[in-house]
């Protein structure tokens, strides 16, 4: 399931706490973020009609919980990067990571033994 850069937004903060109102999540998002109230709800009702979110009411009061797990949407999203800037190839992404100058020593490493551990574990 693909999202936009406005719902990954709001599925952060669901993710982090849930169930959440409209007024909990517009609370939570980043001070950079000045939507209105009813853009987060319409934002939400498209989000419940993706399937990526529960809508279900207390009283009057709408309240929403994530369906989509955060894994499942992250591996969406790598698989939809891969595909346009690797040419569906993960072995070019892996490379451009390991070369990237932003990676520090510590996370090369930590990328080389979690490739090896994955390694190991499937008997490769």
């Amino acid at each position: 399931m693909k999202l936009t850069n406005s719902e990954w937004q709001l599925m952060n903060c669901l993710w982090e706490r849930h169930p959440a109102t409209a007024r909990g999540i517009a609370e939570r998002l980043p001070d950079d973020v000045t939507w209105a109230y009813t853009t987060i709800r319409t934002l939400l009702a498209r989000l419940v009609d993706k399937g990526a979110v529960r809508e279900y009411k207390e009283g009057k009061t709408s309240l929403y919980e994530p369906l989509l797990a955060r894994d499942t949407a992250r591996r969406s999203a790598l698989k939809t990067l891969v595909n346009q800037a690797f040419d569906g190839a993960y072995g070019p992404l892996m490379h451009f990571l390991v070369n990237d100058r932003r990676l520090s020593r510590q996370q090369r490493e930590a990328l080389a033994r979690i490739l090896e551990n994955q390694s190991e574990k499937k008997g490769e």
